[in-house]
């Protein structure tokens, strides 16, 4: 499984997860200029780590832990992204071939919409 893993990561990372992560990281970036956007950057950060290799990873939500955190980053930022995310899912998970990687972008969704308190391991 593992060797699966890292050849699913491997094309992830060549054909989708470098570009995704480059574009979370210039918004990180951005966000880090003002003071006030830099705990949003951080976010983004991560964001971009797991875009750049998200087979074998999995996400844990922790919403109660910052909930007005959570709350200012969907309305500002989460929920164009979530949106985003969730068609790029749907369009994939279209083609059969696509599947797994649809299932790896909805993955992305969920800590994209509330990545306050998200782990991923």
């Amino acid at each position: 499984m593992r060797i699966m893993r890292t050849i699913a990561n491997a094309i992830w990372l060549v054909l989708f997860g470098f570009w995704f992560a480059l574009i979370w990281w210039i918004v990180g970036f951005i966000l880090c200029v003002t003071i006030i956007g830099i705990p949003f950057g951080f976010q983004c950060f991560k964001v971009a780590k797991l875009m750049l290799a998200p087979f074998g990873k999995t996400v844990i939500t922790r919403f109660e832990a910052y909930p007005i955190a959570n709350i200012l980053w969907a309305i500002f930022f989460g929920w164009e992204m979530f949106i985003a995310l969730i068609g790029s899912a749907v369009a994939m998970m279209v083609t059969i071939v696509g599947i797994p990687i649809g299932l790896q972008i909805i993955k992305m969704s969920i800590l994209a919409i509330f990545p306050f308190g998200a782990q991923v391991h």
